[in-house]
């Protein structure tokens, strides 16, 4: 058996010991009273070709992951004035809607490249708007580094079958870390790209992660997400200094592909 293969097998005894009774289901996030504290989680909408989620991280801010800002089909970069974001988006209605002024992709992300564990760690984007959100509901989200293995996290996303309203998973957690990848048991889904990855700071949630693709591990359904600590830092100094940077055009397949160590991944 490969080395690669063992350890998946491995963590996906390991993972599955741990899921038993300890994470929480999907709970729409559907009424104002649902909603409060997450009012900064919104639906990234790619004209009327694609959607993903995304989170305030500043009032002119958006994170989320790099993929979504390219055509599923064609692999090919979405222009800015494509984009919408709404903020808190439920039932038909956002507390907030704003087009965009421009994107940053991580440099270290390529569309094309056929390494997808490298994909996964500078899958990051922000999202400038062309108007802050000053809403008293809608506080945007500080960030946390480094969460390790065992860490118990949450995370708000939409989906291509709850893309109406997000839900909250409240309790999933980070499997496993290797270099710039976590490896997470929360449940995801096509439109989850880009969804916030949470810890609880003295019962504030912090980001620490953004969901860059879902997985199946020896059977087992994982999401695949990113150390966030450093890609956003440089992220936040290309955007100071006013280097947007649009990586390399290439083709994207929506179909699942698979790694050396025989993990079927695909994109959320």
């Amino acid at each position: 058996m490969k080395r690669g293969l063992f350890f998946l097998v491995l963590l996906a005894i390991w993972a599955s010991d741990l899921r038993a009774g300890t994470e929480t289901e999907l709970r729409a996030l559907i009424t104002r009273d649902d909603s409060r504290g997450w009012n900064a989680v919104g639906r990234l909408n790619f004209g009327d070709v694609s959607f993903c989620t995304g989170a305030l991280i500043a009032p002119d801010l958006v994170l989320t992951a790099a993929h979504c800002l390219y055509h599923p089909g064609t692999g090919t970069r979405m222009p800015d004035s494509a984009i919408e974001f709404l903020a808190d988006w439920r039932g038909g209605r956002a507390s907030a809607y704003r087009g965009v002024r421009r994107t940053v992709v991580h440099p270290g992300f390529d569309i094309a490249n056929a390494d997808f564990a490298s994909r996964v760690t500078y899958d990051v984007a922000l999202v400038e708007l062309d108007q802050p959100i000053r809403n008293t509901t809608i506080v945007p989200f500080g960030t946390e580094a480094h969460p390790g293995p065992g860490t118990e996290v949450g995370v708000v996303s939409y989906a291509f079958d709850r893309a109406e309203s997000p839900s909250l998973q409240e309790v999933c957690h980070v499997l496993d870390k290797r270099g710039g990848q976590l490896i997470l048991d929360c449940e995801v889904d096509l439109g989850s790209s880009g969804a916030p990855v949470f810890i609880l700071r003295d019962g504030v949630p912090q980001i620490v992660s953004v969901v860059s693709a879902k997985a199946r591990l020896a059977g087992m359904r994982v999401a695949l997400g990113m150390d966030l600590n450093r890609p956003l830092r440089d992220l936040m100094t290309m955007l100071e200094s006013g280097d947007g940077v649009f990586g390399e055009t290439g083709r994207l397949s929506m179909n699942a592909s698979r790694d050396a160590s025989g993990a079927k991944f695909v994109r959320p």
